[in-house]
């Protein structure tokens, strides 16, 4: 049969023959842009993982960045090294420099081809984005290679025994049902031409109401059917199309308000609502900066409740907890809205005073410290009273960083711890 198939004037088996040959070519083409697009939606996927991976530590590495902390940047990068799918690592400084450039594979064994994703890492300072170097994880094609080729090869040797024995059964049938059939409808079809006896009907043998035997009638019922079904999809893709654009505007406008929220929380101490650690010194840093600038005063307030761990160790942390909250809406009350107010840590709080010199920044820490003293607060029916230890130091010409009053102000802070607490220092 193969070889009657191989060598014949038969215009079925002529058709089936070149039919096969396109097919057999358009397999292996199709097969070929299978492995391609599996290769590129794979290396996209892994190009979607890289980006996702660079947006987690993105956040990290800038942090260690802006905190000069090259140890932490290091250390971040070494176990990034150690995902599969990164194979290599850089981090570039703000003047191009690389500071960290690690590979997971030796410069003998180096991929043939990599791919990778940059990006700037930044630093919100006062809402304005401070640029502190780039990002780029790379991955490579062997990477990509190792999740394609086993499956795709699997895949490939099924369809080959698939195509054989699909090769063979095809001839067979389509020889026995559809060859012999379209042979003497063809030669009817004849007959009605070249006779012009437009009354004249095809009559196959096979009497069978099959799909040769209906062919017209379904033909323009299928046109009307498609027509039909052609006016109700673009109906429902129009529909579609509507609320997909309302469900994306309502999902961008959650996105946004998750965002905001996010913003927040990183900036906020979420027990008082008041700056964290991180903002606080960020913030009062560029403060500290245009006063310096400007050549204007500023003062910092470090406060620390005194005795603080007796109170949680008496009461319970949940009455810590209200009594910090306490503390915290007690001083904003003396504040101003030019005025910084954060949360250092535990007990711990800070002030920065733009434009205001020392004797201004004494008085108001006087009046915090007299007000607490003075201040009880009935919690889960216990009074409950308490006292802070206050430091206020004057910036100088040679504070560049806030490390430099941070340090002097927190001396100012256990001056007056040791002199019995409950009182100021300057």
């Amino acid at each position: 049969m193969l070889a009657n198939f191989l060598h014949t004037n038969n215009l079925s088996q002529k058709m089936m023959r070149v039919v096969f040959s396109i097919y057999l070519v358009v397999t292996c083409l199709i097969t070929s842009l299978q492995l391609l697009t599996e290769y590129l939606k794979t290396q996209d996927a892994i190009s979607k993982e890289l980006k996702q991976l660079e947006e987690t530590v993105r956040d990290p590495v800038a942090s260690s960045l802006w905190q000069y902390d090259h140890s932490q940047v290091d250390v971040l990068a070494a176990g990034l090294l150690k995902i599969p799918i990164i194979e290599g690592v850089d981090i570039i400084n703000t003047h191009g420099e690389i500071l960290i450039s690690k590979r997971a594979y030796l410069s003998s064994s180096a991929p043939l081809a990599m791919f990778d994703t940059q990006s700037d890492l930044s630093w919100m300072l006062n809402e304005q984005k401070i640029y502190l170097g780039s990002l780029t994880l790379y991955s490579s094609s062997q990477v990509v290679l190792d999740r394609v080729l086993f499956g795709f090869a699997l895949i490939a040797i099924t369809a080959i025994i698939k195509l054989t024995i699909f090769f063979g059964l095809f001839i067979w049938a389509f020889d026995r049902y559809l060859a012999v059939p379209l042979k003497e409808l063809m030669i009817q079809v004849d007959e009605v031409q070249w006779g012009q006896n437009v009354g004249k009907r095809i009559q196959l043998s096979n009497v069978e109401n099959n799909e040769l035997s209906e062919l017209q009638t379904h033909i323009n019922k299928m046109l009307s059917v498609l027509e039909k079904d052609r006016k109700l999809l673009l109906d429902d893709e129009q529909a579609k199309r509507h609320w997909l654009e309302d469900a994306v505007a309502q999902r961008t406008e959650a996105l946004q308000i998750s965002n905001e929220k996010l913003r927040n929380l990183a900036r906020k101490d979420s027990l008082t609502d008041i700056l964290n650690r991180g903002s606080f010194f960020s913030e009062a840093q560029h403060l500290l900066d245009c006063a310096l600038r400007q050549n204007s005063p500023a003062t910092f307030i470090l406060m620390d409740l005194d005795y603080f761990k007796v109170i949680n160790d008496t009461y319970g942390h949940s009455v810590g907890d209200q009594v910090l909250i306490h503390f915290t809406q007690t001083v904003q009350s003396f504040l101003r809205k030019t005025d910084l107010f954060g949360r250092i840590g535990g007990e711990e709080f800070g002030i920065f005073l733009p434009d205001t010199g020392l004797d201004d920044a004494f008085s108001l820490a006087n009046k915090i410290c007299s007000e607490i003293s003075r201040s009880s607060l009935t919690i889960e029916g216990k009074t409950v009273s308490y006292t802070v230890s206050l430091g206020v130091e004057l910036s100088c010409r040679d504070d560049y960083s806030m490390a430099d009053i941070f340090k002097r102000t927190d001396v100012k802070l256990y001056g007056a711890k040791n002199k019995g607490r409950d009182r100021v220092e300057k």
